[in-house]
């Protein structure tokens, strides 16, 4: 059994290191892949990355080893991965395993709950609160809507990009807003950085739930929350950052004092109009 905090003591090794965006692209890769990492030739990681493989031995240096085969040995010997039935299971039951393992990894990270709850308050007090995710991300911010508005008295979904985003941003912020919340799942669309300054200049706190803290927006958020995608089918998988979304929208929820209230007028409306069939 892989132990639930590969992918966060993974992470821990990376963070606070120069690294190019080369080697920041192999580190996500790691991280995302904790439980084979310490199983991978330079070869088979370089190719995950979509790097080449003396950019694995470079990154490898970076880190303070001779090589790459030093890295690899210190994962193993730290515990960090499991190859053991790897190669029993097709490619449908690997990619579930992978989202089970991201999820392990994102279990560990909250057993420090301190951010979540300190970015719940942030979303909490900003009154509208405009929620933002474009391409791969938009169906995250729509789903997090979606819930939040039957507790949040005035949500904002900013899921489309083009020349009106930065006025609609904008706008929030004149309206009351103090925070914004952005979904950001690869690929990241340049009109998403963009956006995230604009938050910024015009005065809103940015917290991101993002892939992983070697996103490309990092150092345009100022709360930045991970969880990893799963990689291991055509398109990308993120039962980890959805959750981590709920998570949030939880925490979000004890912030507001009349989150239980609204509720409970809500499921009296939605009876009395018949809206569900259960």
């Amino acid at each position: 059994m892989v132990s639930a905090d590969a992918g966060a003591r993974l992470q821990k090794l990376f963070e606070g290191r120069r690294l190019t965006p080369t080697q920041r692209r192999i580190a996500h890769c790691m991280v995302r892949r904790a439980a084979d990492a310490p199983f991978l030739s330079s070869v088979e990681l370089a190719e995950l990355a979509g790097v080449s493989q003396p950019s694995v031995t470079r990154f490898a240096v970076a880190l303070g080893f001779d090589g790459y085969p030093a890295l690899r040995r210190a994962l193993r010997e730290a515990g960090l991965g499991e190859p053991a039935g790897r190669a029993e299971r097709n490619e449908y039951q690997q990619a579930v395993q992978a989202e089970i393992e991201n999820l392990r990894n994102l279990s560990a990270l909250l057993a420090d709950p301190a951010p979540v709850e300190d970015a719940g308050r942030l979303l909490a007090a900003s009154r509208p609160l405009p929620v933002l995710g474009l391409r791969a991300a938009a169906a995250q911010a729509r789903g997090f809507a979606y819930f939040a508005a039957k507790v949040h008295p005035d949500i904002r979904v900013l899921d489309e990009a083009g020349s009106m985003l930065d006025d609609r941003v904008d706008a929030a912020a004149r309206a009351g807003a103090t925070a914004l919340l952005c979904f950001a799942l690869p690929r990241h669309p340049r009109e998403l950085a963009g956006a995230l300054r604009t938050a910024r200049a015009t005065g809103l706190t940015v917290v991101t739930v993002a892939d992983s803290s070697f996103t490309p927006v990092a150092q345009d958020s100022d709360v930045l929350l991970p969880a990893a995608v799963g990689t291991g089918l055509s398109f990308d998988t993120a039962c980890g950052p959805m959750l981590l979304g709920r998570v949030l929208l939880e925490a979000m929820c004890d912030a507001l004092p009349e989150a239980q209230a609204r509720l409970e007028e809500f499921d009296a409306r939605a009876a009395e109009r018949g809206l569900f069939l259960d």
